[in-house]
This record gives C-alpha cells, sequence and structure tokens, in this order.
C-alpha cells in the first residue's frame, strides 16, 4: 500500500470519458497539485519515448496483432506505461498532492479484454502503491459512441469485432466499466456521472478532491 501520508489519487474512467481534458482542467483550478498521465500532451519532459509506444501500439502492434505480434507482446509494451507510472510516483515529493489517469487499472482491464487472462505481470502490477481513493469519471457508451466521432476515431483496444460498430463498441465500454470497477473494489471509490462538459466534470472531481 502506500504511504498513508502520501496524496496520491486515481482518475478513471471507459474511453470516451473526456479524462485528458478534464486532466487539464483539473491541473489549471488546483495549481498545487501534480497531473501525471501518459497521454499525449500530458507527458512531462524526458519522458518522450512513454509517448512513442503508445502511438508505436496503436499504428504497429493493434493493426497486426494475432499476425506479427501475439496479445502478451502487447501485454508487454503496455506495461512501460504502466512502470513509468510507477517509477513517476516513488518520485514524486511526498507533499505534493497527486492526481494520476489511470495507473495500471484500465490498462490491466484491456489486456484482459484482449483476451490475455493470465499473466505474471498482473499480480506485480497489484502489488504496485495503492492510491487513496479513486475518481471513476463515467460516461454512457452512447455519448462515448458520439465523441468518437461514431466510432470514426476508435483504436482496436476500444471495441470487440474486425471494425468499430456500435454493438461492438457498446459491449466492450461495458466490459471494461465492469473490470475497472471490480479491480479497484478495495479502494474507495468515487464515481462521477456524466457531466455536459469537461469544465464541469473538472469542478466535480475538485469538489472530491479539495472539496
Amino acid at each position: 500500500m502506500a504511504d498513508q501520508h502520501r496524496p496520491f489519487y486515481v482518475l478513471l474512467g471507459p474511453d470516451g470519458a473526456g479524462k485528458s481534458s478534464v486532466m487539464a482542467e483539473v491541473a489549471a483550478r488546483l495549481p498545487a497539485w501534480r497531473t501525471l498521465s501518459t497521454d499525449h500532451g500530458l507527458i512531462g519532459p524526458g519522458h518522450e519515448l512513454v509517448g512513442a509506444l503508445r502511438r508505436n501500439v496503436v499504428e504497429d502492434v493493434l493493426p497486426h496483432l494475432g499476425t506479427y505480434y501475439s496479445a502478451d507482446f502487447l501485454a508487454s509494451v503496455l506495461q512501460t506505461a504502466v512502470v513509468h507510472l510507477r517509477d513517476e510516483l516513488e518520485r514524486h515529493e511526498s507533499d505534493v498532492p497527486l492526481l494520476m489517469d489511470s495507473y495500471y487499472y484500465k490498462i490491466l482491464a484491456k489486456c484482459r479484454l484482449a483476451g490475455i487472462r493470465h499473466n505474471p505481470m498482473y499480480t506485480w502490477w497489484r502489488s504496485f502503491p495503492q492510491p487513496r481513493a479513486v475518481v471513476y469519471l463515467d460516461v454512457s457508451p452512447a455519448s462515448a459512441w458520439r465523441r468518437s466521432g461514431e466510432g470514426a476515431r476508435l483504436n482496436p483496444l476500444e471495441y470487440f469485432g474486425d471494425r468499430p460498430e456500435w454493438l461492438g463498441f457498446d459491449s466492450y465500454q461495458r466490459s471494461l466499466r465492469k473490470l475497472m470497477l471490480e479491480e479497484v473494489r478495495d479502494v474507495p471509490v468515487t464515481i462521477i456521472e456524466e457531466q455536459p462538459s469537461a469544465a464541469d466534470a473538472a469542478e466535480a472531481v475538485v469538489e472530491v478532491l479539495a472539496p
């Protein structure tokens, strides 16, 4: 478990929840806090490789999953993001409150949905420090589908099937939500229902983090 005095929180949510936009809004509203993410534009200087590997997963690995690359190879590349977040947590100043994007929870759930039921890495990830609390930013699959341009901006780790269609997306997102909430069942979780804008969602997150 994390040091009980370490202010460490996780922002979690399904695909299309708008976590990146909310993280940026929260950073502006809580300047004393640090936000940590592997999303493009939110990776700190000196860690460009993390962003490059993320792009490689989408552009190189996923299109050839099952042919040139195995599901275990996919999990191994995704693990680089998990270890990066863990490393940054260990380097983080303990007196600065920290909001982290997804941690290992979402990646583990996506690996399981990709068919990797048992992998030694899962046990390792679960041994990492746990946050004080998780803020779950919810969104309905229908809203997330609209935000994705009705599937136009999805990658294969966001839907079931050979191509992005509504039924495969809806089923995937419901399964993803279930697995993520199962993974954080032993951590205090606050669920923020779908908000009309990123600003409203950020305000709701701030109310949880700094009431």
